[in-house]
């Protein structure tokens, strides 16, 4: 990835203290600077502002770890240039900071921002892929935990398109997936086992293809459905369909089979269901097979800074009869 000169110069600028609202940095500064992002460059007495924009092209070189996302390291820099104890007297907040980062950082279509948890994110304008690896194993900020249950009420009472089309759809676009594709009511004939197709392209530019299987609650080894409890022998039909029939990518113009089977549920997903089918596949299907239940979506979508679907969100401005006063 390269970034233009002009914009790397004002990114190095920054790090060095010559734009306004940093801290000014001088040679051993700059190597402490480095050191504190856990780089050994060692600033060896040239002009500044050159040897910084450099280190930040070697930085920019290296790998991506999804398409659209700036490298680990980089954006590494960068969240510790704009952490917020290093806030000058004349910009506490770090807004006016965030302001001039950004004019750098749009030109080359990306846009940094402050998460709930106070660290700094990058997010690509066009694919809105964000530049981290989302851990949905960190701790959680009070904030998240309460986006967190907000979630979890709106999954208690959503239905299954709803799970579909406002949750794991902008989902799996802002995890970096592409062609997402779901059946809708109207498809339900033509969807051959999954309700959601998508892609996946490698850093390699090799390309896999997901097949997705919603249920809205809980997935049990139970025979028969009961109540929201999805009949995991449903579940191994659809399966079994997904994998044997191809899906046409309009971007390529073939047909291709599915590399691997999403099983997602808005409830729990037992031991025993998962067991049940893995008794039932074979090897080679049994290592496509992939599961997500109601905590790695939860999970996923906090860590992954989204807004929460409409209707997730209580209406503070709504007034039920007990607010007026008689």
């Amino acid at each position: 990835m390269r970034f233009k000169t002009r914009n790397l110069r004002a990114i190095a600028e920054m790090v060095i203290g010559d734009e306004k609202y940093f801290p000014r940095r001088s040679s051993s500064l700059i190597t402490e600077f480095f050191e504190e992002c856990d780089l050994n460059f060692v600033h060896d007495g040239t002009t500044r502002w050159r040897w910084t924009s450099e280190r930040l092209e070697e930085l920019l070189q290296e790998p991506q770890p999804i398409p659209h996302a700036l490298p680990e390291r980089f954006v590494h820099v960068l969240r510790v240039l704009m952490h917020k104890s290093d806030a000058e007297d004349n910009d506490t907040d770090r807004q006016l900071a965030l302001e001039a980062l950004n004019q750098p950082l749009a030109r080359e279509g990306y846009e940094a921002f402050y998460g709930d948890d106070n660290l700094l994110y990058i997010r690509h304008n066009g694919s809105l892929t964000i530049s981290t690896a989302v851990n949905p194993h960190r701790p959680f900020t009070s904030r998240e935990i309460e986006r967190r249950h907000q979630l979890i009420a709106f999954l208690d009472q959503c239905s299954e398109d709803d799970l579909i089309n406002d949750v794991l759809l902008p989902l799996f676009r802002q995890l970096g997936y592409h062609r997402i594709t779901a059946a809708g009511h109207k498809d339900k004939a033509l969807e051959y086992g999954k309700d959601i197709w998508m892609r996946f392209v490698l850093p390699t530019l090799h390309v896999l293809y997901f097949g997705l299987q919603v249920k809205k609650g809980k997935l049990d080894a139970a025979g028969v459905s009961k109540g929201s409890n999805a009949n995991i022998a449903e579940i191994y039909n659809q399966l079994l369909m997904m994998l044997g029939h191809e899906i046409f990518d309009p971007e390529t113009s073939r047909k291709v089979l599915v590399d691997h089977a999403f099983i997602v549920a808005g409830g729990e997903i037992t031991k025993q269901a998962k067991n049940w089918l893995g008794e039932k596949l074979d090897v080679t299907k049994r290592s496509q097979i992939l599961f997500m239940d109601r905590d790695d979506i939860v999970n996923l979508y906090v860590v992954s800074t989204l807004p929460l679907p409409l209707g997730a969100t209580p209406n503070e401005n709504s007034n039920s009869d007990d607010d007026f006063l008689f």
